[in-house]
């Protein structure tokens, strides 16, 4: 999960995600400042995200819990793709 690092350790920081602080390991990503964006997963910083990049992410994680409660009103989560042609990577385009 996306998360934003409000205060920052020796080998951790305190990040935040919706509205819960957790004391991550930042031992892969190195010291980051206040403010930035991390992936995290187990409590370990695997890598650090823009805040575009962590927007993206944090809205895909809400339409899925929003989806496992039987909404399926989750077009506004994903306004970057919603009315566009399905665009294909460059390694698969002829």
């Amino acid at each position: 999960m996306p998360m934003q690092v409000v205060a920052q350790h020796s080998e951790s920081a305190t990040c935040l995600y919706r509205g819960e602080e957790s004391v991550i390991d930042t031992m892969l990503v190195g010291p980051q400042p206040v403010g930035a964006w991390l992936l995290v997963f187990l409590d370990t910083a695997r890598e650090v995200l823009s805040e575009t990049k962590a927007k993206q992410i944090s809205d895909a994680l809400e339409a899925m819990r929003l989806a496992m409660q039987g909404d399926n009103h989750i077009d506004h989560l994903f306004s970057d793709l919603v009315n566009r042609e399905p665009q294909l990577p460059e390694f698969l385009k002829p």
